[in-house]
């Protein structure tokens, strides 16, 4: 077994002392979704050691295969009616066990999925992501990443907000409260139980901000291996939400909540040498960085299904909002899509596309995919945008799910790089939701229409 990710984890031994002593109850066994969402089973300790901790468990294939509301769809290769909805593993990983301090009792392990022969599924996140860091790791590099992801606290409960059909809602936080720490004290209960709550989850929390829009805030935790990273942010977004909760609070995620500023998910990455070395860094930028960052950019087109995944993604791309309309790289420059941060073993590139909707192991495999094509084509890094790149005229971001749906279908490097049945998977989902949207009659329809048309 692997050493722990740090002391705040729980090795397989711990835990069953834990459930030994009845210290622990609960055993959650999750996995992470298309749609970037937790799923999976709380199972009772006593049985999760004798029963599931040495083979796992199983669930129904067409967790893989269903909508944001969990309809089952058509057009999945591997999950239909005609195929019977089947079964597929949960395999455990043993390196993810950890507590849930805001769930008495509880400890969680995250997973793999596998067929029942143990094959693995191709189509699922976590799989996609590891794919690309062992294509990172079979040239000799390791990735390091960090998430930076926003959100918007209300003082209204999720059933509340339900009821009121998400409208009129009461942010916690009443102007901007940008980097304020008198104006995010309101919020403070909240974001604190949430920092501690994460840090007995293992994570390393590194501070909160307020952001922004009315009720925005932020909680950055520090960079860790690329698996890593994905593996926390999805535990923290699910946290954040059942402790606002707790709080009769809600928050949202959504990339763009209303007219004012969305909530980004700004993506840091860089490569180390497997044996620790720098090598983006050398008395200046390396090559193997400045390819890294072309290749980023040659592929955002292609890959931005996976940058921005849902109809609601597009809705951030606006000018003078902080989030990318062009496509062009700057040091140190926030109207860029890719920003160039720090020096030495420091350098990192900061991805600014993604939106706190995105599925952070689908976002990550695309960074690093597009980063190793530009190292393995030897692409030549573009000109530096120098000022407001909103007003460079280079190439946009694509602006609908349509479209960013086509570019990727029609990608020959996501088919290279990520195989055809992923390609084909992740565009059933975009047609999914395209054509759930398109069929649906909104407020901004009736406003305009029900009386004045």
């Amino acid at each position: 077994m692997s050493p722990l990710r740090n002391h705040r984890h729980l090795s397989v031994a711990g835990l069953q002392t834990m459930i030994d002593n009845e210290d622990i109850d609960t055993v959650i066994v999750g996995f992470t979704d298309m749609q970037g969402r937790l799923q999976g089973k709380r199972m009772h300790a006593a049985y999760f050691a004798d029963q599931v901790l040495s083979h796992g468990t199983e669930g129904c294939n067409y967790l893989l295969a269903v909508d944001i509301e969990m309809n089952t769809v058509d057009g999945y290769e591997i999950s239909s009616w005609d195929t019977g909805y089947g079964d597929m593993m949960f395999r455990l990983d043993p390196d993810t066990l950890r507590l849930l301090p805001h769930q008495p009792g509880t400890a969680m392990v995250q997973c793999d999925l596998t067929w029942l022969d143990g094959a693995p599924v191709s189509e699922s996140p976590r799989t996609i992501l590891k794919h690309q860091l062992d294509r990172a790791a079979d040239l000799g590099y390791q990735v390091l990443a960090g998430t930076e992801l926003e959100f918007i606290v209300f003082d209204t409960s999720y059933p509340d907000a339900w009821r009121q059909g998400y409208r009129d809602l009461e942010p916690a936080t009443s102007y901007n409260v940008d980097y304020s720490i008198l104006g995010t004290t309101a919020v403070e209960p909240l974001l604190r139980e949430i920092r501690n709550a994460m840090y007995g989850a293992g994570l390393d929390v590194e501070s909160a901000k307020g952001e922004c829009n009315p009720g925005q805030q932020e909680i950055g935790f520090r960079y860790a291996d690329a698996l890593i990273t994905a593996d926390n942010h999805v535990v923290y977004k699910t946290a954040a939400k059942q402790i606002a909760a707790q709080h009769d609070r809600s928050i949202t995620f959504m990339a763009k909540y209303n007219e004012r500023e969305g909530n980004s998910c700004h993506i840091h990455l860089s490569l180390r040498g497997t044996d620790g070395r720098t090598v983006f860094w050398d008395n200046g930028r390396t090559d193997l960085y400045d390819r890294f960052i072309a290749g980023a950019l040659a592929t955002i087109v292609d890959f931005s299904l996976f940058y921005a995944p849902n109809i609601n993604s597009y809705k951030r791309f606006t000018d003078r909002s902080f989030a990318p309309t062009a496509i062009g790289w700057g040091t140190d420059n926030r109207t860029c899509a890719v920003r160039l941060v720090g020096e030495g073993g420091s350098a990192r590139l900061e991805n600014r596309v993604p939106g706190g909707d995105v599925n952070p192991y689908l976002a990550l495999a695309a960074m690093v995919a597009g980063g190793l094509y530009g190292i393995e084509h030897d692409l030549p890094l573009p000109p530096e945008v120098a000022g407001n790149a909103y007003r460079s005229g280079l190439p946009r971001f694509p602006h609908t799910l349509s479209s960013a749906r086509d570019a990727f279908t029609r990608s020959a490097i996501a088919r290279e790089v990520f195989g055809d049945d992923v390609v084909d998977h992740y565009t059933n989902m975009a047609d999914v939701e395209l054509a759930a949207f398109e069929s649906a009659v909104t407020d901004w329809e009736l406003r305009r229409g029900f009386e004045r048309m």
